[in-house]
């Protein structure tokens, strides 16, 4: 089976969030399960051609509404895994970062799925490789189901065409003067017509796709309604019997406590508990806090954004840290507010909390590895990768109730920790995680034994690609019985 995955972002050679992640990481999981999965990404300006050995593979123009453009393909191999690079300036190929402001983003989005269309022709003619199956991502490349169910050749009906959906949140709105522009037609499907959505980018892929995924089992339940779905909730719900919540993995070679270079002490599930406090006590150097081995030190490493549920957490950390013998380590950047609130917990609670409001990928996983507790209050959360990092460094997450954390995050029973991996609250209040917190710095204290047995349980998890691989090659499967029966 022939796959082509295909997103506005891609790891390692364009990294803004989660989505590069799943994008890098899921064709090599495909290849080892023997299909021959490839990649196709914008090529943006700021991507070192030499340092990542991309060559020239073809070229041609593109006419469209507004004139035409000259389209450059790009390709190489990244870890095995080949990857095509579309350059079309001034759209792409000489931008310093991968998102712009919208209405840009909106133009050169539409104009990528136009001209996506066109390199798949000229890399069938040049290099004989046509996709069986389509996998595209969010609302960036959303348009390209519609577009291969309109085009008329037969080649293209057969194309199964799969949609995974990473964030809801956004959906490329308001989508319809900038349509019209690129001269794409109306979107007549009936749902899209039913519901008002047939200006609306991700709601057209998700109306035309044949299979429709998101990023977790409860994340597919949740979007079905309109707290979680917003306007595109009767959509998805309607298309149920086509939707499939399959968990994000984990690069397990990235994600790896008994090699990483940046960590101090190297350890794994069975020699943690002697090595892993030495990661600890070179945290809490770093982040001039006291080395006390015995207090529990809470790390945050996340975008500082009211999604991510910190407009909760704050009030909880600044009452548990008044009152309680406890450490805090905060690393991230984002909302303004937030900053400053965090910053200003660092500089009331100097001796006890530590605020890096920048990015640092090293100390993260420093973080990681030395932490005790690992916070994730999110409102909401499709995956979340943070929490099965944790889990895989020894940490203990506390998490609220919600998408990937409620799938990946087992609630300790309370007892000797016979079942637990880390701590869960359901209500969105500060109390729920004042509750929580006060509950995990009990059991740090005062069940060791029970919170050895968690960390070891949640450092053993198998959060690896391969048993979500084998399911989206069942969800390929099904796209392809669909497209060919139609």
């Amino acid at each position: 089976m022939r796959v082509l995955i295909t997103s506005a972002e891609a790891a390692p050679l364009a990294k803004v969030g989660g989505l590069a992640d799943v994008a890098g990481s899921l064709p090599a999981a495909l290849r080892r399960q023997s299909l021959d999965a490839r990649v196709i990404i914008p090529g943006y300006g700021f991507i070192d051609h030499s340092a990542n050995g991309i060559e020239s593979l073809l070229s041609f123009d593109i006419h469209h509404r507004l004139g035409s453009n000259e389209v450059k393909l790009f390709h190489c191999q990244v870890d095995g895994i080949p990857f095509y690079l579309l350059q079309s300036p001034p759209f792409f190929g000489i931008e310093g970062d991968v998102y712009s402001h919208w209405d840009w983003d909106m133009e050169r989005f539409i104009y990528l799925n136009q001209a996506l269309m066109a390199a798949l022709s000229r890399l069938d003619e040049r290099a004989g490789w046509f996709p069986d199956v389509l996998h595209v991502n969010d609302w960036h490349t959303s348009l390209l189901p519609f577009l291969a169910r309109e085009h008329g050749d037969d080649r293209w009906r057969e194309l199964a065409t799969v949609i995974s959906i990473h964030n809801i949140a956004y959906q490329g709105k308001d989508a319809g003067g900038f349509l019209w522009q690129a001269g794409i037609h109306g979107r007549h499907h009936p749902d899209l017509m039913q519901f008002g959505l047939t200006d609306n980018l991700l709601g057209i892929g998700i109306a035309y796709s044949d299979m429709v995924s998101t990023v977790s089992p409860r994340y597919a339940v949740e979007i079905q309604y309109p707290y979680a779905g917003y306007e595109l909730a009767p959509l998805i719900s309607k298309r149920a019997d086509d939707l499939r919540g399959i968990l994000n993995g984990l690069d397990l070679g990235k994600w790896d406590p008994e090699s990483d270079p940046t960590l101090v002490a190297k350890f794994n599930a069975d020699n943690f508990e002697s090595l892993r406090p030495l990661n600890k006590r070179h945290l809490q150097s770093l982040c001039r806090l006291p080395l006390l081995s015995d207090v529990p030190l809470v790390g945050i490493v996340s975008r500082l954004t009211a999604q991510k549920g910190y407009d909760l957490a704050l009030s909880a950390l600044r009452n548990t840290l008044a009152r309680r013998d406890m450490q805090l380590v905060v690393l991230g950047t984002g909302e303004a507010q937030l900053e400053y609130d965090f910053w200003q917990l660092d500089q009331d609670f100097g001796d006890k909390a530590s605020a890096f409001l920048q990015f640092d990928a090293a100390l993260a996983q420093q973080i990681y590895a030395g932490c005790d507790i690992f916070l994730m209050p999110s409102h909401f959360e499709p995956c979340g990768l943070g929490q099965m990092v944790a889990m895989r460094y020894g940490a203990l997450p506390l998490v609220r109730e919600t998408g990937g954390l409620a799938d990946t995050v087992v609630n300790y029973d309370n007892a000797n920790a016979d079942v637990g991996t880390g701590f869960v609250f359901h209500w969105q209040e500060s109390e729920a995680v004042e509750g929580a917190l006060e509950w995990a710095l009990d059991v740090y204290e005062g069940r060791p034994a029970a919170w050895r047995r968690m960390q070891e349980r949640g450092m053993r998890a198998d959060f690896s690609w391969t048993k979500s691989a084998g399911e989206y090659i069942a969800l390929y499967e099904d796209a392809l019985a669909k497209a060919r029966s139609n």
